[in-house]
């Protein structure tokens, strides 16, 4: 059921009559006070109510189901001033504020108007409700309502870290809770009843649907979710539906005086929402849920306290004074400890200010990309320095900037990264692979280039917002899929500064270059020299035959292909300048056709992969190897 009523039209329909009399009332009282100017009454003697227009309804959340409200209205009244000689006519609006109160618990039966006057300006309401009658809680506020809640329902767990048992929660809420199938496709994992009614549930046993009586306050958590998600994922239901009751039975309560027959809402539980078009009610609830039970979960202080002791012991354990270097095992602990998912401790860490939980538990095109870390603030929420091997390839095309700077050869690709290639980040790998180095690893804003985040695709809408807005994170089973653009901010400038006064190489490059021959078989032994390669080396490195190098270095004109040339240069790991002054020499040129542009990509910042790696890549994109293993 998705919420969403108006509370001012509700007002201004059933209480239209009492905001009238109200009105009339107070005009025909306070002549002398209404603030209107007129050419042809002087003096008003006497005035008259036409009719009211209801604009605005502030309304304020009071404790249990009662509220406060402020209804603003224009209304239309007429002015006399009579004489002995004539009387004098005029018709004039003036805007009214109505204050009123009222309680949900018996549909607003007692609703009562404590004041009116002539609207001037309004208080500041103490906790603001929406049109909707959902609290408005800003972001900055979130704690504070977390907190409020925990003292209300488990105010120990303020005074120390603990983990929140749902079951003792709901008890103390007055709530019960049932384990139940919802749904046959377990599409809705988290149930909550704001009244009693004939609830229906999915009978896995016999594949139908079954009807059960439950009570105010059920809820329904479909017993699956232990085995298809996790334990963690399953107390997060609980104290989600937790946070629905305490938050937003008042706008269930509105929905109610509309239709007699809601009796519930569905989660899914994981946040946020639906694209980009004006949130609902709904979607601000579901927000306001997702983001508050992490916070009622992990309790500001006391999950910081945790998080440090837990910091400083797994730096003994490790022998480590890297934070980077336990915070896998830190959050992993974390999640243990709160009886949370991974993804929760994860995010709530970023939280308590834990930056370098951002570079952990990330997962790119299928491979697990080892933790990183960075300077504090050096990344937005929306960013990483992680992108996967598609998004790197389009970006190296389509951004100008990107282009420019990967051709430069200052940079190549590796480990999800855009890294500065100098050996202070990039070593090589026991399995002859580039890496970054432990020092690029604890230094990414100083050598890798940064990257914008955008959700590009879903099968859970209410799941975006909730990742763009906490972290954008990435797991092996998530089924988001996230697109990477170039960020052109200060960071990505720095990094490029940086890496342009890696002058050295790019000065032996430019003597090579002039040093080399103007024939394509000349230049294949000049770069063989260089790099002191030998046939049978580079017919290794390459995976192009012994036979066909040797004609190659000495007949200019023997027949190849550009996929061997590609080989060639890859096998001889050439930096970007040097591939592309070979590739000028042949027959054979790189146009802008996806197969081209996935070549470009890997003589611009894949050339250091193994050959193996870049077959592989092709394989990945759809393309056929580039040679073949003879």
């Amino acid at each position: 059921m998705a919420l969403g009523r108006s509370f001012k039209e509700y007002v201004a329909n059933r209480f239209y009559n009492e905001l009238s009399a109200a009105v009339s009332d107070f005009i025909e009282r306070n002549t002398d006070g209404l603030d209107v100017s007129s050419a042809s009454v002087r003096h008003i003697d006497s005035a008259e109510l036409s009719d009211i227009t209801v604009k605005q309804v502030y309304v304020d959340d009071l404790p249990d189901m009662r509220i406060a409200f402020d209804v603003l209205v224009e209304a239309e009244f007429e002015i006399a001033e009579t004489d002995r000689h004539n009387d004098r006519y005029d018709e004039k609006s003036q805007w009214f504020k109505i204050s009123c109160t009222g309680d949900l618990a018996c549909s607003l039966n007692n609703f009562a108007i404590t004041n009116i006057e002539v609207y001037n300006y309004r208080n500041k309401s103490a906790n603001p409700m929406s049109d909707s009658l959902v609290p408005v809680i800003t972001k900055e506020k979130l704690e504070q309502v977390a907190k409020e809640f925990l003292e209300k329902y488990y105010r120990e767990a303020l005074y120390e870290p603990m983990a929140i048992d749902p079951a003792v929660l709901v008890g103390r809420m007055g709530l019960s809770m049932q384990m139940r199938h919802i749904t046959s496709d377990f599409s809705v994992f988290g149930q909550i009843f704001f009244k009693g009614c004939e609830a229906e549930y999915y009978d896995k046993k016999n594949d139908k649907c079954e009807t059960v009586s439950v009570p105010d306050g059920t809820i329904f958590v479909d017993p699956d979710a232990y085995f298809l998600r996790n334990f963690g994922s399953v107390n997060n239901t609980i104290v989600h539906e937790c946070v629905h009751w305490a938050q937003h039975r008042k706008a269930f309560e509105l929905e109610r005086l509309y239709n007699e027959n809601a009796t519930q809402l569905r989660c899914q539980v994981v946040g946020g929402f639906r694209g980009n078009e004006a949130k609902s009610a709904t979607d601000w609830m579901e927000w306001q849920a997702n983001s508050l039970t992490p916070r009622i979960q992990m309790p500001y202080t006391q999950a910081k306290v945790k998080a440090a002791a837990l910091i400083q012991e797994y730096k003994r354990r490790f022998g480590t004074y890297d934070t980077i270097d336990v915070m896998e095992a830190v959050i992993d602990e974390m999640a243990l400890f709160f009886g949370v998912s991974r993804i929760s401790a994860k995010i709530r860490m970023i939280d308590l200010g834990y930056e370098e939980a951002m570079g952990t538990f990330t997962y790119i095109d299928g491979q697990y990309v080892k933790p990183h870390a960075f300077k504090k603030g050096a990344l937005q929420k929306n960013q990483t320095f992680s992108v996967s091997a598609q998004d790197a390839i389009i970006e190296s095309t389509i951004n100008a900037q990107l282009h420019t700077a990967v051709q430069s050869g200052n940079y190549i690709f590796v480990d999800s990264h855009f890294c500065i290639n100098n050996p202070k980040y990039i070593e090589t790998d026991s399995s002859g692979k580039p890496a970054l180095t432990a020092y690029a690893r604890r230094h990414a804003d100083e050598c890798c280039l940064a990257f914008d985040l955008s959700v590009k695709k879903t099968t859970n809408d209410y799941g975006k917002q909730f990742y763009t807005e906490c972290v954008l994170y990435r797991d092996a089973t998530s089924d988001i899929v996230f697109e990477a653009h170039f960020d052109s901010s200060k960071l990505n400038a720095d990094v490029d500064g940086r890496a342009k006064m890696v002058s050295a190489y790019n000065k032996e490059l430019a003597e090579i270059l002039q040093k080399l021959p103007g024939s394509f078989s000349g230049t294949i032994k000049g770069l063989m020299e260089w790099k002191g390669v030998t046939v049978e080396a580079l017919a290794e490195a390459s995976l192009v035959s012994a036979k066909t190098i040797q004609r190659l270095r000495n007949d200019e004109n023997y027949e190849t292909t550009l996929e061997t040339v590609i080989a060639l240069c890859i096998g001889l790991q050439l930096p970007p300048a040097v591939s592309m002054d070979l590739l000028g020499k042949s027959k054979f040129s790189l146009k802008y056709t996806e197969q081209h542009i996935m070549y470009r990509f890997l003589l611009d910042a894949y050339y250091t992969h193994p050959i193996y790696d870049c077959n592989q890549l092709l394989a990945e994109q759809n393309f056929a190897p580039l040679t073949a293993d003879e």
